[in-house]
């Protein structure tokens, strides 16, 4: 399984949710033995971390998972374009899988 793409548009100063239903083969992929993790970073080739998103397992033999930023993270970030990618793993990172990645452009607050 390789890793969609899939860019997205975050409103500094805002909450930011995805929710999204993991599958394999057409069947969604139980994800009991997992968790997730994601970052935000101005370039692939960034040592820092602009940001790490929160990622929730919601529902584990359905594959559903969720990916959010707080409001008051987002408005911590300056504006502008950022990649990201998540990842599910298993303890000890035996078993990684990147399942989607992109760009993010993260959109100027005016009221603060």
């Amino acid at each position: 399984m390789s890793a969609g793409t899939y860019n997205l548009v975050i409103d500094q100063g805002s909450d930011f949710a995805l929710d999204l239903i993991i599958k394999q083969a057409g069947t969604a992929l139980n994800l009991a033995n997992y968790s997730g993790r994601a970052q935000l970073r101005t370039s692939v080739d960034a040592s820092s971390v602009s940001a790490s998103f929160t990622v929730t397992i919601t529902n584990a033999s359905e594959g559903a998972l969720k990916l959010q930023l707080p409001a008051a993270t987002s408005s911590s970030i300056s504006a502008g374009q950022y990649v990201y990618d998540l990842e599910i793993f298993t303890s000890s990172d035996s078993i990684v899988k990147r399942i989607i990645q992109g760009e993010v452009t993260l959109t100027p607050e005016v009221t603060r």
